[in-house]
């Protein structure tokens, strides 16, 4: 029987979900049944690019249909929380784009709506799913890495803020819709993707800046209304003695950063392009690796092996119950702590501990 899926949003991102849908629904019994959005001619246009029957305005006559087993939520960051809370409420299993909400007490407040109505909760992680990262974990529980301590979170964009410097809407750039600037959009799937790595260690403390400094459009400037970081690092202590320290950027004077990497007393990896280093017989090695010849004979040996080439086809594995969903929502919980330990590390200028940063989040949640 055909699973069928609600899309609550029809804007920039989930016209990305909704070409995966159609992708996926060529091979796979889920489909898109219906969208919603509050702007008529934009859920129209959806609707008939992507041939889906039905259309709203109010998400909650969405999740209202029985037939609906679970609902994509392609919203902004604060919208987050409350629709798939709603949503879970309703019965229905939510994936939900990243970040998991607007802060750190929302999300809280997701996963537990989960744990109460016994229903998924996924979160848009399409980076953990990337073929560099599945060698990593291979080489991790190998133990070819040996102790781990020390790993290092890098994202780049020279001139890449959202509507200043020309591309999506100006919400993307408010606190108030977004709960954050280059760290929301573009660091979790780097830190999120890290913290998969390392096996999702609890973390212990924070300290962070955050800039805004480079030039802009003065028009686009002013009626932006940007008032999030363009710029945000961190250095982060984990549990079991590991050293994290991020650095993202949507905006800033300098060539790409060398890629994320992750070091132990035998090995090291780095992620992009895939590297491991190790010293063998007093050699110091530095080896590539064929990541095509992985994922080729991965898909030949086993039949679920799609059910892991993005964040959308897990979603629709898991519901099918082919594979068991992945800890999502608890990566993306953690990278949130890591978020907002930054941004509250630059408020208050000093190192906090996760019990400062969980006692000092706030909720962002804005009902629609």
């Amino acid at each position: 029987m055909t699973i069928k899926v609600g899309v609550i949003g029809t804007g920039q991102i989930a016209q990305k979900h909704l070409r995966q849908w159609r992708d996926i629904a060529e091979v796979e019994d889920v489909a898109v049944v219906a969208v919603c959005d509050l702007d008529q001619a934009a859920r129209d246009k959806a609707a008939k690019e992507f041939g889906i029957a039905d259309t709203y305005a109010d998400f909650r006559d969405l999740i209202a249909r029985e037939d609906v087993t679970a609902v994509d939520v392609c919203l902004h960051n604060n919208l987050h929380a409350p629709v798939s809370i709603a949503a879970m409420e309703a019965g229905k299993h939510v994936y939900c784009e990243k970040p998991i909400a607007g802060s750190y007490l929302d999300g809280v407040a997701m996963i537990e709506a989960s744990k109460r109505t016994g229903k998924m909760l996924h979160i848009q992680l399409d980076t953990v799913f990337k073929p560099e990262v599945q060698a990593g974990k291979r080489l991790l529980e190998g133990g070819a890495l040996g102790d781990l301590y020390h790993a290092r979170v890098t994202c780049y964009r020279r001139r890449g803020r959202p509507f200043v410097d020309g591309y999506g809407t100006e919400r993307f750039v408010q606190k108030q819709q977004s709960g954050g600037g280059a760290l929301y959009d573009m660091g979790i799937y780097y830190i999120a993707q890290m913290l998969y790595l390392l096996g999702n260690p609890k973390v212990e403390r924070v300290v962070g800046r955050t800039f805004q400094k480079t030039g802009m459009d003065a028009e686009r400037a002013a009626k932006s209304g940007y008032d999030v970081e363009e710029l945000g690092m961190g250095f982060v202590n984990l549990a079991g003695g590991i050293a994290l320290d991020v650095v993202v950027s949507w905006a800033i004077h300098l060539g790409p950063f060398a890629g994320s990497y992750l070091v132990g007393n035998k090995g090291g990896i780095q992620l992009e392009p895939f590297s491991f280093h190790e010293t063998r017989c007093d050699l110091d090695l530095d080896a590539t690796v064929n990541l095509g010849a992985m994922e080729g004979r991965r898909h030949l040996m086993d039949p679920n092996a799609w059910a892991y080439d993005s964040s959308q086809q897990h979603w629709a594995a898991a519901l099918q119950g082919k594979v068991p969903l992945l800890p999502t929502a608890e990566l993306a919980l953690n990278t949130m702590l890591i978020q907002q330990g930054i941004y509250l590390s630059e408020a208050r200028g000093c190192e906090l501990s996760a019990e400062d940063v969980i006692a000092a989040s706030e909720s962002t949640a804005v009902e629609l």
